[in-house]
């Protein structure tokens, strides 16, 4: 299995730091979590769904101490979380979504199409729907809109057709290859044909960016006046989401629903560090493949500005 690195970790420090309370909505491994910890001497809440991350979280940051609190949740609770570990009024708050190295190289997770495991792609295994219970239940039509809206894939209804033909589905090699054969030739190289379909089962089992929708707003209440909030994308959907928060955050007026030319004032509550998203440069690309697609937006808590 292969080690995971935490992307972009020079521009996490230096969005974040200084700072004496930390929350990490997505500890994962415990990657960004030990550089925090390390840069100061702050506490950090870390939070994951994914029990097995949190065990080697927990294994990784144990030299820490008391400094560390594991919460196993998603991290749509994260209000309910910080509210009872007493991290209210935090300096920072991180998020990086997407999903690890660490589960693309388990086949029992169901997250690879390059190796054969059952369809599940949970990010927490005690709960939920799998890939498998989509795949072989759904109607051909939503299957199709699923694909297309998470995935982006303009070849999604006719996947869905071969789809529903071939059911039942219960292994991640068996879909990869009922996906490419739906695909018309391609010319050239490009990213594998059953890559938009897996992203879009995955976003759909784990309700991701319905969840990113949810914990954004307690991020901005989370943070006191000068505290920031930094958030890894890997793609369009969850950056355009994170993207117009806080645009919509930053602005001193709001939209009064159904009548478009109206609007109501209001005080912001975030100001954007970042105009555009921070990437990797070369370097860090060569060494981890998979800051690739990383996106780092990042949003200050402004003063004065009410609680929700």
């Amino acid at each position: 299995m292969r080690e995971h690195i935490p992307v972009l970790p020079q521009a996490v420090l230096q969005a974040l730091t200084p700072g004496h309370l930390f929350i990490d909505g997505t500890l994962g491994a415990g990657g960004h979590a030990a550089l925090l910890l390390e840069a100061t001497d702050a506490r950090l809440l870390g939070i994951d769904r994914d029990e097995s991350a949190l065990a080697l979280a927990r294994q990784n940051l144990s030299r820490c101490g008391s400094r560390v609190i594991t919460v196993h949740a998603p991290f749509d609770q994260m209000a309910a979380a910080a509210a009872e570990h007493g991290f209210t009024h935090v300096d920072g708050i991180l998020l990086d979504l997407g999903f690890s190295s660490m589960q693309i190289d388990a086949a029992e997770r169901g997250f690879s199409f390059q190796q054969e495991g059952p369809l599940d792609m949970r990010m927490d295994r005690s709960r939920g729907v799998t890939a498998a219970d989509l795949v072989n239940t759904l109607p051909e039509r939503e299957l199709a809109d699923l694909i297309y809206q998470y995935g982006e894939e303009r070849h999604s209804r006719r996947i869905a057709r071969a789809i529903v033909a071939a059911r039942p589905l219960e292994t991640t090699t068996a879909l990869a290859e009922v996906v490419r054969s739906a695909m018309p030739p391609r010319r050239g190289p490009g990213i594998d044909p059953a890559t938009r379909t897996f992203q879009a089962l995955r976003i759909a089992v784990n309700e991701e960016l319905d969840r990113l929708e949810t914990v954004l707003p307690q991020t901005v209440d989370l943070l006191r006046p000068g505290g920031r909030l930094a958030v890894i994308s890997f793609h369009s959907l969850e950056d355009r989401i994170v993207k117009r928060f806080i645009r919509d955050e930053a602005r001193d007026y709001e939209n009064v629903p159904g009548q478009p030319y109206i609007t109501l004032p209001r005080t912001p509550t975030l100001t954007p560090i970042t105009r555009k998203p921070l990437t990797a440069d070369e370097a860090e690309i060569a060494a981890n493949p998979r800051a690739r697609s990383a996106r780092l937006r990042v949003a200050e808590r402004l003063p004065h500005s009410a609680a929700r």
